[in-house]
């Protein structure tokens, strides 16, 4: 391995131990940094400002998506700060350059009407089936993210309490209530869980071998299962789900700030310096507003 690697690998480590930042954070950033490390020594060039602007119209040219390319210059930025604080380079090359101004996008998506219908006409008879409607019962119940519904596991849950002990972004760990309606669906799934395997896996929601389901799975299903239902060519995803918790909570008179607890949005953080919130108030507010809990 060069010294560029090592390097690399030193940063990745810094974040994932110290920064805390998630798997799929690191993964995103590591594949940008190494696209950087790539672009110079394909083209032998030297780190400096000239490098970096390069660098930058190279990736433009790439995706064409200023998201992505944000995304790669606040990577590749932070790995170059990380070297000059331990002596490796005398001055950030990416100093002084701005990240492109990304348009802000109107989340998408589905109504009262069509989340709630989707999900009262799903199918049960079966595990495979029972599983997939409890699955997207709790990605509305909770506002989950997908990669923690996948993570959960059995401790995380308090079923008679109806709460959820999630670890979201930058393993930071919250609490989020379900309602009696996602929690009786997820009693009967569990029991189904036991019939089907022992010794009962620690993950939640199972494939059908006993693993724990992937997020890629959950997205295909979801597509599948949406299109045959609805016989609508639109396109679903998870975080679809996500969107329309908070959208449907806020259209109702829920506060913004028991949202953002709600989903585990890190500018929470600034926020709870300054206010207190009581998990009685959450379950009181969520239990009012939310769709499912009448």
């Amino acid at each position: 391995m060069d010294s560029s690697g090592r390097i690399l690998d030193d940063y990745l480590e810094y974040l994932r131990d110290i920064r805390n930042v998630s798997q799929h954070t690191l993964r995103a950033y590591g594949q940008d940094i190494r696209q950087y490390l790539s672009f110079l020594k394909e083209n032998r060039l030297k780190t400096d400002r000239q490098s970096s602007r390069d660098f930058i119209t190279w990736a433009y040219l790439q995706s064409g998506n200023k998201t992505t390319v944000a995304r790669k210059i606040y990577a590749v930025k932070s790995f170059c700060d990380f070297q000059v604080q331990r002596g490796r380079m005398a001055d950030n090359p990416f100093d002084g350059i701005q990240s492109p101004k990304i348009d802000r996008k109107i989340p998408q998506i589905l109504t009262e009407a069509e989340v709630l219908g989707f999900l009262d006409c799903l199918p049960e008879e079966t595990f495979i089936q029972l599983r997939n409607k409890t699955i997207f019962e709790f990605l509305y119940a909770t506002g989950l993210r997908v990669s923690e519904l996948t993570g959960l596991t059995h401790d995380h849950i308090r079923v008679n309490e109806g709460l959820i002990r999630v670890m979201g972004k930058g393993r930071k760990e919250r609490i989020v209530p379900f309602n009696a309606h996602a929690g009786q669906l997820l009693m009967r799934y569990m029991n189904a869980c036991r019939a089907h395997f022992s010794p009962l896996p620690d993950r939640v929601f199972l494939n059908a071998r006993g693993s724990g389901i992937s997020e890629r799975s959950i997205e295909r299903i979801l597509q599948a299962t949406f299109q045959k239902l609805t016989q609508s060519t639109r396109r679903v995803y998870p975080h679809l789900f996500r969107h329309s918790f908070a959208t449907h909570l806020l259209q109702r008179g829920a506060n913004l700030r028991i949202i953002q607890e709600l989903l585990g949005h890190t500018n929470l953080a600034t926020t709870q310096k300054y206010t207190s919130l009581n998990y009685a108030d959450l379950l009181k507010v969520y239990r009012k507003y939310h769709p499912r809990s009448k």
